[in-house]
């Protein structure tokens, strides 16, 4: 979803959110003021009075572990964005009525600290997750804020819990800002209330199979991700609450993911939680890395912008945001054109894709036989920024 592109207290034709959006720059976009925003100068810190055992970076299982503290900054219509407040990790307390919990009004995000062989900690080009958390905000009708004050308050959270960060060039510390309506009524409105925190977590692979071993495809037109004119552009929980069904349908037949198929053409949208990138010798006989444009019903995924950003640096071959069908696919398959298929994501940066199964046909992704020279270059490049073997101003430097 496009940002209204408005500044702080002026309302665009039809939009009701108070959004401050502004046009995206290249690596975040312009950063406009939202009125009456929480500031990081306001921050409260409680500190734990002791500190949990850190895990081993060897045997950390995805999600499954949290730091010692968590960001949690209140906002009521009435009052406004209380003080931001840094506190030890600790359960919520909500009303029963809370409109999270009946109607879905929630959000999150999803990006990581790493630390460098510098020893250095640093966040991934967090702005353009607060760039979306913003757009998703708008769209879910909960309060706007100041996206640079925001991550402000992460980055000191990150500063807090730094020994939380694994001493390992194979795990990272997993940050997920949260974003929930706690209006206590069952009527279905614009939220009166709303709890914006972030919690902490250090994880390994996503993947139980490893960091780069291929994974198998599940598709089956019959369940859709998103469609136009929902919400498949946003980090909106329900897009993944929904999935869950059909991942299992995915296992039951042998597979260990979905892909994602939109429309009576099957268009190829995305790839369980990841953004989906073809490299193949396209339809006019062209070297192309491809993946599904920006429609609305594809998350704009960092990772995914950011294999674009360098694949375009590269200039070896042409890059696109297009349509692809499984017809394109199978033609392209039978012709020998297809080179490899990968998925994109925070969590997993670059998996391989080995085969499809489609219309009970299994197709064999030549993905691993052909090196896999564009995945394993991208995965190497996005994770040499990341640990600090290769200088980016992608890479947000923690205090």
């Amino acid at each position: 979803m496009a940002g209204c592109g408005i500044t702080a207290i002026n309302h665009c034709k039809g939009c009701r959110n108070g959004c401050a959006t502004g046009d995206s720059g290249k690596d975040g976009g312009t950063n406009h003021v939202t009125q009456n925003s929480f500031k990081a100068a306001d921050l409260v810190i409680n500190l734990a009075t002791s500190s949990k055992e850190k895990p081993d970076p060897s045997k950390l299982v995805f999600g499954s572990v949290f730091t010692d503290h968590m960001l949690a900054i209140e906002w009521s219509l009435a009052h406004g964005w209380e003080k931001p407040e840094i506190k030890p990790l600790q359960n919520l307390s909500l009303h029963p009525a809370s409109s999270a919990l009946h109607y879905g009004l929630e959000l999150f995000e999803g990006l990581k600290a790493y630390r460098g062989e510098d020893n250095k900690i640093r966040l991934f080009r967090p702005r353009l997750n607060m760039d979306r958390m913003l757009r998703s905000a708008v769209r879910a009708t909960l309060p706007p804020f100041d996206r640079e004050e925001l991550l402000k308050c992460i980055l000191k959270l990150a500063e807090i819990d730094k020994e939380w960060v694994p001493y390992s060039t194979s795990a990272s510390l997993y940050i997920r800002p949260t974003f929930i309506g706690t209006e206590p009524s069952l009527g279905v409105k614009k939220p009166s209330k709303a709890l914006l925190y972030v919690i902490l977590s250090p994880v390994g692979p996503y993947f139980a199979s490893g960091s780069f071993n291929p994974v198998s495809l599940w598709a089956d037109p019959k369940y859709v991700r998103a469609w136009k004119g929902g919400t498949g552009d946003c980090k909106i929980g329900g897009n993944y609450g929904c999935s869950i069904f059909a991942q299992y349908e995915a296992l039951d037949a042998g597979c260990q993911q979905v892909l994602w198929l939109y429309g009576d053409d099957h268009q190829i949208t995305e790839v369980g939680t990841m953004n989906l990138f073809l490299h193949w010798i396209n339809e006019d006989g062209d070297e192309e890395l491809a993946t599904p444009p920006l429609d609305g019903i594809i998350l704009p995924g960092v990772t995914r912008q950011s294999i674009l950003d360098l694949a375009r640096k590269w200039g070896e071959f042409k890059v696109s945001e297009r349509y692809l069908t499984m017809s394109d696919l199978l033609t392209a398959l039978n012709e020998k054109r297809v080179k490899e298929m990968f998925g994109s994501g925070t969590a997993c940066v670059v998996c391989p894709v080995s085969k499809i199964l489609y219309k009970e046909e299994e197709l064999h992704i030549p993905t691993m036989e052909n090196g896999p020279k564009i995945a394993s270059r991208c995965l190497k490049e996005l994770t040499d920024i990341q640990y600090g073997r290769q200088q980016s101003d992608w890479m947000v430097l923690v205090s």
